[in-house]
C-alpha cells in the first residue's frame, strides 16, 4: 500500500484528500504545517508527498529544498492555488516532481499519483552501495570488499531497506511496517528483528575493520560509513 503524506494547512481540504486517498487504497497521513511534515518524515517513510506551497513559517518551497539537500528522493507533488507559470517553475526548480493547481478534480490527483509511481519504478536503482558494501537488486547479489555475502531472503530484504535508507535512523516501527508488513509492533517481533540484525552484522561487519551497521539503543538502527558517525 502506497503511503502518502499530505502537507496542507487547510484542515478540511487535507482531511478530504486523506479520506479520498484511503478510499482509493492508499495509506494517508496529514501534517498541517511544514514543521509537522519534517518531524513526520524524520521517523516515517512516504512514497509520495502532497505539499501545499503556501504554508505558514516553513513554506512548501523551503521544505522541498531542504529534502533535496538532505538527499531525500521521495516524489513531491505540489498543491497550490498559485497557477501562474513563474510559480510552477519555482516549484519544479526547487525539486518538486509535479504541480497541481487548486481547485482540482480528485480523479486528476489520482492520475498524477499513478504517473509519479510509473516514473519512480522506471527510475528505481538496481544497485545500492554504502562504502564497500554493494547490493545488486537485479542479480540479487550482495558483496563487501568484493566478497559475496551469503544472505537469506529476509536478511537481503532487511539489508536492502537499511541500504536504501543509508545514513538515516531506521526505527523498529519502520521495519515492522515496511519489511515485515505487520500491522503493529510487539515484543516477540522485536526479538525476531534483533536476531536478523545480529546475523546481518556477523556477515556484513564482523569480518571487516570498518563497521557500517550501528544500533541506536532503544530507538533503532542506521547503516552508514565510518566518516558519517
Amino acid at each position: 500500500m502506497e503511503r502518502i503524506l499530505i502537507v496542507e494547512d487547510e484542515v478540511k481540504l487535507a482531511d478530504a484528500i486523506a479520506e479520498g486517498l484511503r478510499q482509493s487504497g492508499f495509506e494517508a497521513a496529514v501534517a498541517w504545517s511544514g514543521e509537522q511534515a519534517m518531524k513526520h518524515l524524520a521517523t516515517n517513510q512516504a512514497d509520495v508527498i502532497l505539499l501545499d506551497l503556501m504554508l505558514p513559517r516553513l513554506s512548501g518551497l523551503e521544505i522541498v529544498r531542504e529534502l533535496r539537500r538532505g538527499g531525500t528522493k521521495t516524489p513531491v507533488l505540489i498543491l497550490t492555488s498559485r497557477g501562474d507559470v513563474d510559480d510552477r517553475v519555482r516549484g519544479l526548480d526547487a525539486g518538486a516532481d509535479d504541480y497541481l493547481v487548486k481547485p482540482f478534480a480528485f480523479p486528476e490527483l489520482l492520475a498524477r499519483l499513478r504517473a509519479l509511481k510509473r516514473r519512480t519504478v522506471m527510475d528505481a536503482p538496481v544497485l545500492l552501495q554504502v562504502a564497500d558494501l554493494t547490493m545488486d537488486l537485479k542479480a540479487h547479489v550482495t558483496t563487501r570488499a568484493g566478497s559475496v555475502l551469503d544472505l537469506t531472503a529476509r536478511e537481503f530484504e532487511l539489508l536492502e531497506y537499511l541500504m536504501a535508507n543509508r545514513g538515516t535512523l531506521v526505527s523498529r516501527e519502520m521495519i515492522v511496517r515496511d519489511v515485515w508488513k505487520a500491522p503493529m509492533r510487539y515484543s516477540t517481533l522485536d526479538n525476531v528483528i534483533d536476531v536478523h540484525i545480529a546475523r546481518i552484522r556477523r556477515k556484513v561487519d564482523d569480518p571487516f575493520p570498518a563497521k557500517l551497521l550501528h544500533t541506536i539503543r532503544g530507538v533503532g538502527f542506521v547503516l552508514r560509513q565510518a566518516q558519517e558517525d
